[in-house]
């Protein structure tokens, strides 16, 4: 009987974070691929666009001019996914197969930069501190709304991930439920606090240090590495290296650790296929539902869905919807392409 060879041998990896497995096929990645390619955008763009709706001074869909802004900006979303209006409403206690119930919430955009040319990876620290600034005071602000339970900081950069606009801009959506993946990761932590009376993120952070082989960058706060049951190709994530719940327990060091690594990680991510890398992150973070959440730690994802050049994408299909998530590439062998990269920007040298 053949020995085990986690590198070379299908295989499943557990996600404790939201208790589910994903299947590991390495010997995968040496396939041919004759399949779907994606067009590269056009990288070249003015730091001024007059039909860009998120430019400072220019007129948005509903008619609202923007204000000629120096850093970033927040508006309430004009095409807001989530409604503010409480409505009467009435659950019938009968239904089994057809149940509903309306979702409060409040929708916003956060322009990063004046600049329309340029994305995280090329603004500089202090920038990006600003932004981690607006951040905090968006969840504070949201948060402290009596009818908001969570608060979802996200970004989608690239036309590939569905965003519209290239203008450097994230999204918040604020709502009274707990959205179905962070109640996933919630549980989680949850059952690993209420049983080890520990942090499942830090005693994780803490095994991976240990082994550093999953890691792509570590500085005195934070580190980003690809988990061990990463389901992207070069998935990633940022952990802090103390137990905090939530953005707003940062110390001033923290918030310039947490800039510069954010803007490592995406120089990295650029260089990798010299592109601008698309990708979809987000924050997760405790509950803003009044109680108290020793269970959560302060994280963040970033899944991009580039497997192999600038054009060739990963997709969930056909296995993935049907049974389970899939990768080809191990998370190892991602940690050390990432990892391996310059931390200078491809476009500066």
């Amino acid at each position: 009987m053949k020995k085990f060879d986690i590198y070379e041998d299908p295989h499943r990896r557990f996600n404790p974070l939201i208790n589910e497995w994903v299947l590991v096929s390495p010997h995968r990645a040496k396939r041919p691929w004759q399949g779907q390619k994606e067009t590269v955008a056009n990288d070249e763009r003015p730091t001024y666009d007059a039909t860009c709706y998120l430019c400072p001074g220019n007129v948005r869909a509903n008619g609202e001019v923007n204000p000629k802004y120096l850093s970033s900006f927040v508006f309430e979303n004009d095409f807001a996914a989530l409604k503010k209006e409480e409505i009467e409403f009435e659950e019938s206690k009968e239904a089994t197969f057809f149940k509903v119930k309306p979702e409060r919430g409040i929708s916003r955009v956060i322009c990063f930069s004046p600049k329309h040319n340029i994305t995280l990876p090329e603004m500089d620290l202090s920038t990006i501190e600003e932004i981690i600034r607006t951040w905090q005071r968006e969840y504070t602000d949201l948060g402290n709304v009596d009818y908001i339970n969570y608060v979802q900081i996200f970004e989608n950069k690239g036309s590939v991930m569905g965003c519209s606009n290239p203008h450097p801009h994230g999204q918040i959506w604020a709502q009274s439920s707990i959205p179905t993946q962070v109640e996933k990761t919630q549980n989680s932590l949850k059952a690993y606090f209420d049983k080890n009376k520990s942090n499942l993120l830090i005693d994780y952070l803490n095994e991976e240090l240990k082994l550093k082989e999953r890691v792509v960058i570590e500085n005195n706060n934070f580190v980003a590495l690809v988990p061990f049951w990463a389901i992207w190709p070069f998935e990633t994530m940022i952990i802090c290296k103390r137990p905090i719940t939530k953005i707003t327990d940062f110390t001033l060091d923290e918030i310039e650790d947490y800039a510069s690594i954010l803007k490592l990680l995406t120089i990295k991510y650029d260089n990798l296929f010299e592109t601008s890398f698309p990708y979809s992150s987000g924050i997760h973070q405790a509950p803003t539902d009044g109680e108290l959440h020793p269970e959560w730690q302060f994280h963040m994802h970033f899944y991009p869905p580039l497997l192999r050049s600038a054009t060739v994408k990963k997709f969930m299909v056909g296995y993935e919807m049907m049974g389970e998530s899939q990768r080809d590439i191990t998370a190892e062998k991602s940690a050390k392409m990432l990892r391996d990269l310059s931390d200078v920007h491809y476009k500066s040298k």
